[in-house]
């Protein structure tokens, strides 16, 4: 065996001991090691959702920044997440929650970026309309908590409580929902020009008990982009509800697992 295979196995299994049962898909390689992360919040939501996650990897000596989405349009997140990056100085993992994967997917071709890490999230192809592929997929009981006012939308409390936010302890879910932040109907469907988990590593969190986006379209597009994969008995704040999970996932994309 090589000395190149035989790290890689070494990694590989460092990784199932760190994170538990999660289906492992090879990677090009031993993960590049990162200095900086930065996190891409989703609908409905701002920056304060990783809150919990932020601290786990400070303590780990990696330097976080957290973009706060406008959820205007795509390009204009896209342009917040850009100008996060032009501030990174060495290698950077890029994260993202939910719609945040749109984000992610678009602004991961960034040659700082060394890995990808979806967290309950979207991650279209190319140009892809992603809402006709949702739709290929039993529609979550979130969706008819929306409310739209003069081109924004928003959850309504029981909705953002019992579905968006379910598995979150009640008073942090209250915190969650005072801030959300308005999202344009039109957010969602925006397609992107680039799908940059064609061609950077990529880790997933399945979150099982999801209900805003269908737990078996998260499996579908883990496996699409061949990401390392864990799935967690959690719903769609996974970020919130279980921080050391998804804390555990981006210290291995960034090629420091514990």
């Amino acid at each position: 065996m090589t000395k190149l295979r035989l790290a890689a196995v070494l990694t590989a299994g460092v990784l199932t001991a760190a994170l538990g049962g999660f289906e492992a898909h090879a990677q090009p390689a031993a993960p590049v090691e990162a200095r900086n992360v930065v996190l891409i919040h989703g609908a409905w939501a701002d920056g304060s959702s990783w809150a919990e996650v932020i601290p786990l990897l400070q303590a780990a000596g990696l330097k976080v920044t957290a973009v706060q989405n406008p959820l205007t349009s795509l390009a204009d997140s896209v342009a917040a997440t850009r100008r996060a990056l032009a501030l990174q100085d060495g290698p950077t993992v890029l994260v993202a929650h939910s719609w945040g994967g749109t984000v992610l997917s678009e602004t991961g071709i960034d040659p700082k970026v060394t890995a990808l890490v979806y967290v309950a999230a979207r991650a279209p192809d190319t140009g892809e309309d992603f809402v006709a592929l949702s739709g290929k997929f039993p529609t979550g009981p979130v969706r008819a908590g929306v409310e739209e006012r003069d081109g924004f939308t928003r959850l309504s409390e029981d909705s953002f409580l019992k579905y968006f936010a379910n598995g979150v302890e009640h008073k942090k879910a209250e915190v969650l929902y005072a801030v959300q932040e308005p999202t344009a109907a039109s957010l969602f469907g925006g397609r992107t020009t680039a799908a940059a988990w064609h061609s950077k590593p990529s880790w997933y969190a399945v979150s099982k008990q999801d209900q805003t986006i269908n737990p078996d379209l998260e499996r579908f597009l883990a496996k699409r982009m061949n990401a390392t994969t864990v799935e967690l008995d959690a719903g769609h704040l996974s970020l919130v509800s279980h921080p050391k999970e998804i804390a555990d996932l981006i210290l291995a994309a960034a090629g420091r697992p514990n």
